[in-house]
């Protein structure tokens, strides 16, 4: 009978690890799906290889997190593009290496990021950061197709902006939040023509606490208080007239219809 003893294991085991060292081209694409973590480690001083063997790799979900890592170490001054969105993309992906790599992606890369299944939360939180900070400076083109694909905290914040040319994208957006909506609408950066965008839209314009958040914004356009006070409790027009943000103007109109009520 053949040795079967741990002499004989760690001798088949070396012998393993020096085929994978000299293997070919060829060789490496199989020992790519490997699931000993040693002969891993070993190919990724294989001479031979190359890009194509490191992208076969790093599309596998089952990597312990020490392979990107290496991965990352040893090729580090020469990373192609393809390379760094296989990193960031791969699940065992370290946190600190993922946001290191981020600032290399293209804009809808990091997109795509948030919303690979299985990835990890902090990777969807730092892709989320890192399309945040770049908002300042992203065109108005490029945020109006952002409004449609991105998360909702994502599509919040162009919203936020107050931008009219971008509103109605991030209004139709399904991942917009009514939260984001409300905020919006108390915030500083509303005016008459966003607040009217949001008052016509056919998904928002009959959520009651929507509504409320439009009368109660002192730049909103009378015809909103024309249209929407007869339809409101007299206890509500009553409260609307309390507001200490209404303009003169809108609590003329506010009285008007409190007036005709209460003569009937």
């Amino acid at each position: 009978m053949g040795e079967t003893g741990p002499d004989h294991l760690n001798s088949a085991q070396a012998e393993r690890l020096t085929s994978t060292l000299t293997a070919t081209t060829s060789q490496l694409f199989h020992l790519v799906l490997e699931t000993d973590i040693e002969i891993l480690k070993a190919l990724l001083h294989n001479p031979n290889l190359n890009n194509e063997h490191l992208l076969a790799l790093l599309k596998r979900s089952d990597l312990s997190e020490s392979i990107p890592k290496l991965i990352y170490q040893h090729r580090k001054q020469a990373l192609s593009h393809a390379l760094i969105l296989a990193l960031a993309k791969n699940p065992a992906t370290p946190g600190s290496l993922v946001r290191t790599l981020l600032p290399n992606l293209r804009l809808f890369e990091l997109v795509d990021l948030c919303f690979i299944p299985g990835a990890a939360s902090d990777h969807r939180i730092a892709a989320e950061q890192a399309i945040l900070q770049r908002l300042p400076t992203i065109p108005v083109g490029n945020k109006i197709t952002l409004a449609r694909r991105a998360t909702s905290i994502i599509v919040g914040e162009i919203l936020k902006e107050g931008d009219a040319r971008t509103i109605e994208a991030c209004l139709n957006s399904p991942r917009l939040k009514e939260a984001a909506v409300f905020q919006f609408l108390n915030g500083s950066e509303a005016t008459a023509t966003t607040i009217s965008i949001v008052a016509r839209h056919n998904r928002w314009q009959q959520r009651p606490n929507l509504r409320m958040a439009i009368l109660k914004n002192r730049q909103t356009p009378a015809i909103w208080f024309t249209l929407w006070m007869p339809k409101l409790p007299l206890a509500t027009l009553k409260q609307l007239l309390a507001s200490q943000r209404l303009s003169q103007q809108q609590k003329s109109l506010i009285k008007t219809e409190i007036t005709r009520r209460t003569r009937h």
